[in-house]
């Protein structure tokens, strides 16, 4: 017989990730025979991360929900009856209508995240229907906000050079990222600089693979980041290593950062830091001296409560060394911003719809305004849709805790039950990646990219922009903007009109998968100043704090110490946050949750590598396998986030032991500042 034909269909990875992977489909009969990377995309080069390779193991995974489900037992047991959509339809819209009635819309909380990181099924037409309806809003600031925020204090936004640029950088400095797991595809571009000539020095606390591979490891102390910064500062306003031109051009303040920098000679602030003066000597002046100089922090740092200040901070170092001027020179965090800011966001989300005066609560608080008693009106009903809190979010007892009460009704939108999931009322089946239709902007790059439907969903599954419509007609809406399709909302934040989209239309991405905005091939967005902020030039000094209440000049910020090690946690080659984790060959692959201790911190507590161990703090207790590991400073400890069991079998993840502690602005949460301490515990039982 002649085998059917084989369809190659493009499209790109929705992960929160900054890589945004273009990839190819191959189909035959219905059914995804391939996935692989895009060999033609200049970012993604063909090649796939550990996770996404087996992306389609996950498309066809036995245990994917496909119909709706209704629980029939306690919450947290997970079993569940199938019902069909327009049962389950009803009954949400016909408790939603109740709820609003009785306590305000604002006892429904809609709770999103980036587990499908596209312009419309990440965000969309909930966001019309919610915000409509005047439900409570949601800060979505657990990650990439607060680093935005302390940016945009000294340069007024939070992003900066074109990341592809690094080739042309000299000296490199990977501050707080491990690159090589979490930005796959940006590594080579740090080779292809290094092979130029670059040096490639990375700052953190741990010794990640990223780091191994670097010319240099600056392994600071946890949180001090700013310090370090400033201590740098000190050394180049000491020496005369500032760039005075563009400093009295672009800059205001500069005469107060000197007077405060004063405070933290290399010498003071090395214990603090945790390196020797030398070194931070070092660092100062090679950074200072060698053009282009570029700093690239990411996620790392801004999980701490001083988070947004070490991002302000990082940024003064910039502006110092004028490294602005130069091609490859800076900064590099996202490009987000890049993109949202030439699409037509306003046509996507309609903000004019949206009622007034709404409450918003903030995503890392959801277990502590969920139990809490004196929140008006309380929380009655949680939608949760590209999210797994129970993992993903601090205080994990706690969020437990509130989805365990009797008198929340919960819905969820998953492909897979996940921990959350478990604790539902509805589960509601969703598709894949390669199941709807969406546009993927990058935040790690600037090509832009379509990613078509390659198979049909399987099952009952539906995208998120087809659930809120079936919603809005459960629930009576007529409105003609909250059943929009997808493609007239993509073809309208396209039509923007800005220049950098010149060319780039719906039918083009159709056609070729991707394109890359019309950046200038040579951009330097503050060679010559012109910082977004309200000066207009680099606030080196902000007024803007001081009014917020905040210290108008960079300052270390408080480094929290106690008791036991401080617990750092990173993410696994084989999981993305809880995605994934579900699949049993990454599973074995990751293996049991495990803790990294230094020596000296195992011989205090006597502890050896492959011990069963408790991790506790006034929290929780995980169970994990001791690694004894000169990867981690003494009094640091490490351990994977994401979607691991505890290694005695519970399904309790490392965020048991953190806090929802409040970044000192930005939203954010001090993930990385909760102290565990470790012992002993009885073996584990043999697999």
């Amino acid at each position: 017989m002649t085998p059917a034909p084989l369809h190659v269909v493009p499209g790109a990875c929705g992960h929160d990730c900054p890589d945004t992977c273009a990839w190819v489909v191959e189909v035959r009969d219905g059914r995804a025979e391939r996935l692989s990377g895009d060999p033609e995309h200049p970012f993604t080069r063909g090649t796939l991360c550990a996770k996404v390779n087996h992306y389609l193991d996950r498309v066809y995974h036995p245990d994917r929900v496909l119909y709706p489900l209704k629980r029939a037992g306690r919450k947290g047991d997970g079993r569940f009856v199938r019902v069909s959509w327009d049962e389950a339809l009803a009954d949400i819209a016909s408790r939603w209508n109740a709820i609003a009635a009785e306590s305000g819309a604002e006892a429904i909380l809609p709770y999103s995240s980036a587990g499908v990181q596209g312009l419309i099924q990440q965000e969309s037409l909930d966001a019309r229907l919610f915000g409509s309806m005047g439900c409570s809003g949601l800060d979505r600031k657990i990650c990439g906000a607060v680093a935005a925020a302390g940016l945009s204090a000294t340069i007024g936004c939070g992003t900066g050079i074109d990341p592809e640029q690094i080739v042309h950088s000299r000296f490199i400095v990977l501050w707080g990222t491990n690159t090589i797991v979490t930005n796959l595809h940006f590594w080579p571009l740090v080779r292809e600089a290094q092979r130029r000539g670059a040096k490639v020095v990375v700052v953190d606390p741990i010794r990640t693979r990223t780091a191994e591979a670097a010319d240099w490891h600056v392994q600071i102390r946890p949180a001090s980041d700013a310090a370090l910064a400033l201590a740098m500062m000190h050394v180049m306003i000491r020496d005369g290593l500032v760039d005075h031109d563009y400093v009295s051009r672009h800059a205001v303040g500069y005469d107060a950062l000197v007077e405060r920098v004063k405070e933290y000679s290399p010498q003071q602030v090395a214990r603090t830091i945790g390196l020797p003066a030398e070194e931070i000597e070092r660092l100062a002046r090679e950074y200072a001296t060698t053009q282009p100089s570029l700093l690239r922090p990411l996620i790392g740092i801004e999980h701490h409560r001083n988070g947004a200040m070490q991002f302000r901070t990082l940024a003064c170092l910039a502006v110092l060394s004028g490294a602005w001027k130069h091609r490859g020179g800076g900064l590099a965090r996202s490009t987000h911003k890049l993109h949202f800011a030439v699409l037509d966001m306003d046509r996507v989300l309609m903000p004019e719809v949206h009622k007034p005066g709404v409450r918003v609560l903030n995503m890392r608080d959801l277990g502590k305004d969920l139990c809490d008693r004196d929140l008006r009106p309380p929380i009655r009903s949680l939608i949760v849709y590209g999210a797994n809190p129970m993992v993903s979010m601090p205080n994990q007892a706690r969020i437990r805790e509130g989805l365990q009460r009797d008198d929340l009704f919960t819905v969820v939108h998953e492909l897979f039950l996940t921990d959350t999931a478990l604790y539902a009322d509805y589960v509601l089946p969703a598709t894949s990646q390669i199941e709807h239709l969406d546009l993927s902007p990058a935040w790690g790059h600037l090509y832009l990219a379509l990613n078509r439907p390659a198979i049909e969903p399987p099952g009952e599954s539906l995208p998120n922009t087809e659930l809120f419509r079936r919603l809005a007609r459960a629930l009576g809406r007529t409105e003609p903007w909250l059943f929009e399709s997808d493609e007239s909302m993509l073809r309208g934040a396209l039509a923007s009109g800005h220049p950098w989209l010149d060319g780039i239309t719906f039918e083009r991405l159709w056609e070729e998968g991707y394109a890359r905005l019309n950046c200038p091939e040579d951009w330097r967005p503050f060679a010559n100043g012109g910082f977004a902020t309200r000066s207009g030039k680099a606030e080196l000094y902000s007024e803007s704090l001081l009014e917020q209440g905040h210290d108008p000049l960079p300052w270390a910020g408080e480094i929290r110490a106690a008791d036991g090690l401080q617990l750092i946690t990173g993410k696994a080659l084989h999981f993305l946050n809880s995605g994934y984790s579900n699949m049993e060959p990454l599973r074995r692959r990751a293996g049991d949750l495990f803790i990294e201790v230094h020596p000296e911190d195992a011989r205090a507590r006597r502890l050896a590598s492959g011990d069963a161990v408790r991790v506790w703090n006034e929290r929780g207790e995980v169970r994990a396998v001791c690694s004894v590991s000169d990867r981690v400073r003494p009094g640091v400890a490490w351990m994977p986030f994401g979607g691991f069991v505890d290694a005695g079998g519970t399904r309790r993840a490392v965020n048991v032991l953190t806090a929802e502690e409040p970044t000192d602005w930005g939203g954010g949460s001090g993930f990385y500042d909760a102290f565990v301490e470790v012992a002993p515990a009885e073996p584990l039982p043999q697999a």
